[in-house]
């Protein structure tokens, strides 16, 4: 697994350690401030960790073959903000540390069964004007964001491979992703409003409007079931979670916890993804997807965030 630290990363291997499955997690570095968050102390210790740079082909391949990896979860990339303000090393990291995944997935084609990735919702631009019908997955992709333009690269390369060198891959496209771990990129706001309130602070999510609020152990569910499900070629597919406003989010965080009241604000300016997704076409390739509530997501966060805080653990530098 590459960008097994990050946050749906960390609730993958949390998942698939529990099935009874080897995990090996390819990085730079062994950072467990996440994935210590999610996984029980006494198993972090089954997750193996090989260091390396995703964007070296040759050192990806290396370590796929000496894992003995059947199945890749390529998680790794560089979010939003940081592919803005350099655009040059999102794509290094994105687009051709996709392409070293493919490459040692095609190099090894007798042992790696399935390559899954993630795509994002970014690929998307936003919905027509009054449009308010869920967005098919099979449209043309207009992203606005250079990070939204490497994910539509690697999805149209992914194809590639399977044409020319018979490489399954499933790609999946996340919209806002939320809960424990969650605290970096565009749409971070929401979870970091939690966190806020589980500490007693102020929070302003900066925007509002729709949203689709995807529970992180969903999502990566989602992942988990992708790499086992019977499929053949390569296809990229919309996830769907709770198509809510922030008005929405707000509101019910304060249901679940009243303090919140007090300390969670919100903006109106509608992000540029076109906020309702159609996930029709997943459901029928992977099976109906996990959904947890969100009036439940948000209240097994809080728990969690309130948990970790008693036991000194719940780092906070995401809300300096």
């Amino acid at each position: 697994m590459t960008g097994g630290f990050g946050c749906i990363g960390s609730w993958a291997a949390k998942q698939l350690i529990e099935a009874g499955h080897q995990v090996w997690i390819y990085d730079l570095r062994e950072d467990g401030r996440r994935i210590d968050l999610v996984v029980d102390p006494e198993r972090r210790a089954e997750v193996g960790f090989i260091e390396g740079d995703v964007s070296d082909p040759a050192a990806v391949l290396k370590a796929v073959a000496d894992c003995g990896a059947t199945h890749i979860l390529h998680l790794a990339g560089l979010q939003a903000p940081i592919c803005r303000a350099d655009p040059i090393l999102g794509a290094k990291v994105n687009v051709i540390g996709t392409l070293a995944v493919f490459e040692a997935a095609a190099a090894l084609r007798d042992q790696v069964q399935r390559v899954v990735y993630a795509s994002s919702a970014a690929v998307h631009g936003p919905a027509e004007a009054g449009s308010t019908a869920p967005l098919a997955d099979a449209v043309r992709l207009t992203p606005l964001t250079h990070y939204g333009a490497f994910k539509v690269c690697n999805e149209l390369n992914a194809r590639v491979y399977w044409l020319d060198r018979g490489v399954p891959s499933i790609g999946l496209r996340p919209w806002t992703v939320y809960g424990v771990g969650r605290d970096f990129g565009m749409t971070s706001e929401p979870t970091k409003a939690i966190k806020s309130v589980a500490v007693d602070r102020p929070y302003r999510i900066s925007y509002g409007g729709l949203q689709d609020l995807q529970y992180v152990g969903d999502v990566a569910g989602t992942f988990v079931r992708a790499l086992h499900h019977p499929f053949e070629g390569a296809d990229s597919f919309n996830l769907r979670g709770a198509v809510e406003s922030i008005e929405t989010f707000v509101e019910t965080l304060f249901e679940v916890v009243p303090a919140a009241r007090a300390l969670v604000s919100h903006g109106d300016r509608q992000l540029p993804i076109a906020p309702s997704l159609d996930d029709s076409r997943l459901q029928a390739a992977l099976g109906l997807p996990p959904r947890t509530p969100l009036r439940q997501g948000i209240a097994e966060t809080f728990e969690r965030f309130t948990e970790l805080k008693r036991q000194g653990r719940l780092d906070l530098s995401d809300l300096e």
